[in-house]
């Protein structure tokens, strides 16, 4: 324990003791001047019995105020409440702690902030972005004297085994930003950086051990922040994969609780029930709903009691410092409906307050669009009303476009579901803020969803770059990368090639890939960077019709360009008409293909189980 913790030690005169053999940490490590959030909860953790009790002083520093010592019923955590006043100038607070003439003093620093908010940092995404998932150790290694930290538990590293950990990095993902930049991306959201000092399965992140450690295995803070740079000096931002309902079993809150009630407590274990309905149903029982949120995720990810007020600040202290300490651009929200939901309203206000600009999502992995609609700002009658800008659209993914792509037409089946399910836009504040999505991390990889069927991955990406929302792209689904979620999720994330040295097949220059790998690679980036510059997509209107025997147009448009989009899901050739569309193509006489520049008359035929996207002439 003590050799994870730094301190400086300070011995003062005139004091007839002097101690050299103590350890403490501060939560958060640092703060700014001059954050609207500027009275600052601080919780200590002293590694000694009795640590609580000490005597607690600021040295003087101007403009800083000690509020409130509180000692927690665990002897070894002391909260302090410090205020930091406006005109405050950056530097270290000297925090003084004295136990029977002993004093030492830790250092706390107040640094200035961020320059550039809401231009260079905390700017949002939104609909005119292109999201890439990636997991940085399933990604590329660029320093492989990190793949092993010497102290930490899992050991592992074997690109044999798909749940030990792969080595990539960070410094991977630098190496290969301007790949990304080609392709089109504009926002990198990677699964979380912060320490996982678990024993086993940390290749994923969801199980944090120290909120103010970035994982060394990645390249720790420093390469954190350099990333981040490297993204904004691109035009590129940045989103961070926030986990508020859990943290790892090892992290030390756990290990050493700093209150009884810091978690939820059963008599036995119980895990959550994974019922959405529980928290909505104007019929459900107390227990059920109880179970909802507060049972834990699983064995090895305790289930933070929110409810408890120092584990509230203390969670919405470190998303502020996050945005702060790395210039983070938006949130993505692990396993949001799990959460006390209160509690998520104050802490997304909180970010809200500091960064006007900044946006988030958050995971509502539910069944039907009234469910994923109550977990974010909507039009609903309901006595809850959240505050969440928007969600992980899993409505218009398995009820939307998985349909269109793999299921027979029908009354209510295939490509109606698509549209049936974009139809209840109507229950959401801002449907745009949506994020949609192919597949992902959790999910069995759309290459093998459909088969290995190259045309219908095509029709996928030609939808989720033309429909309403943030797109996101999974690593790896532009070349094709395959992936079943059988039994568990170690397949869909597999390593991708040319990110390790003597890879036979690498991604970023083309060597080892096949004629269809770089036909899709080609598509893709053809598509999102004309996506980029396509204000009818980015900023304009959606327009659907009713589909006509698997036939499926839909409509962007603005003052300045309308894209036609017709999607093909019948085994038949179809003809278009501009005249059945008239609202849409009054004035127009053809089109041009985006992808293949090919034109075509008011008057043209789609083939079987294909996508067009054609921006209209006249």
């Amino acid at each position: 324990m003590k050799s994870k913790f730094s301190l400086l030690v300070i011995a003062f005169l005139g004091m007839t003791c002097y101690s050299f053999a103590w350890y403490a940490k501060l939560y958060p490590s640092n703060w700014w001047v001059g954050m609207k959030w500027n009275k600052v909860q601080v919780l200590v953790y002293g590694d000694y019995n009795g640590f609580n009790k000490e005597t607690v002083k600021i040295i003087d520093y101007p403009g800083v105020k000690l509020l409130k010592v509180t000692p927690l019923e665990n002897e070894h955590y002391i909260v302090l409440d410090i205020e930091v006043a406006p005109t405050t100038k950056p530097g270290n607070v000297e925090i003084e702690l004295i136990n029977n003439d002993k004093a030492h003093s830790v250092l706390w620093p107040l640094e200035k902030r961020r320059t550039g908010l809401g231009k260079t940092y905390a700017q949002g995404v939104n609909s005119s972005d292109l999201i890439y998932l990636l997991m940085p150790d399933r990604f590329s290694n660029g320093d492989s004297t990190n793949d092993r930290v010497e102290g930490m538990r899992d050991q592992s590293l074997n690109r044999s085994k798909i749940y030990d950990r792969h080595g990539g990095d960070l410094q991977g993902v630098i190496n290969h930003l301007d790949y990304l930049k080609k392709l089109g991306v504009t926002t990198l959201w990677m699964t979380p950086v912060i320490e996982n000092d678990q024993p086993n399965r940390t290749e994923h992140g969801y199980a944090f051990t120290d909120h103010y450690s970035i994982e060394p295995r990645i390249g720790g803070a420093e390469k954190y922040i350099e990333l981040s740079d490297a993204l904004h000096k691109r035009g590129m931002k940045l989103i961070q994969d926030a986990v508020y309902n859990h943290v790892g079993s090892k992290h030390i809150t756990f290990l050493d609780q700093p209150t009884k009630d810091w978690y939820h407590q059963w008599p036995t274990y119980t895990g959550t029930s994974y019922k959405d309905q529980t928290l909505f149903d104007p019929y459900a029982s107390k227990s059920d709903a109880k179970r909802t949120s507060d049972g834990w995720f699983t064995r090895e990810m305790p289930d933070l009691n929110q409810s408890n007020p120092y584990v509230a600040n203390y969670l919405i202290q470190h998303a502020i410092w996050s945005v702060e300490k790395f210039g983070v651009d938006g949130w993505r929200i692990d396993t949001y409906i799990y959460n006390d939901l209160p509690f998520m309203n104050r802490c997304n206000k909180a970010l809200t307050d500091e960064y006007p600009a900044i946006t988030m999502f958050g995971e509502t992995w539910v069944h039907g669009t009234a469910a994923q609609a109550y977990f974010v700002e909507n039009k609903l009658d309901v006595p809850f009303k959240s505050n969440l800008q928007g969600a992980t659209d899993f409505q218009t993914l398995m009820y939307g476009i998985q349909p269109a792509l793999k299921q027979d037409f029908g009354w209510t089946e295939g490509v109606n579901k698509l549209y049936t399910t974009l139809s209840n836009d109507f229950l959401y504040k801002d449907a745009n803020r949506n994020c949609i999505f192919l597949d992902n991390h959790d999910l069995t990889r759309i290459f093998s969803d459909v088969g290995g069927d190259v045309e219908k991955v095509k029709v996928g990406i030609a939808w989720l770059l033309t429909t309403r929302g943030i797109p996101e792209i999974y690593y790896g689904t532009e070349i094709l990368m395959k992936g079943e979620k059988n039994p568990d999720d170690g397949n869909v994330r597999l390593d991708f090639p040319g990110g390790w040295k003597g890879d036979a097949k690498n991604a970023f220059t083309g060597e080892g890939m096949t004629d269809e790998e770089k036909d899709m690679l080609h598509y893709v980036t053809t598509f999102a960077n004309f996506r980029k510059n396509s204000s009818a997509i980015t900023k304009g209107a959606l327009m659907q019709y009713v589909p006509d025997d698997g036939l499926y147009v839909y409509f962007r448009y603005d003052a300045k360009q309308t894209l036609m989009c017709v999607m093909n899901t019948s085994n038949k050739e179809k003809e278009i008409d501009f005249s059945n569309y008239i609202e849409r193509t009054k004035g127009f006489t053809g089109g041009k293909n985006i992808v293949t520049g090919a034109t075509v008359t008011n008057k043209f035929s789609v083939p079987a189980k294909r996508m067009w996207v054609l921006e209209l002439s006249r």
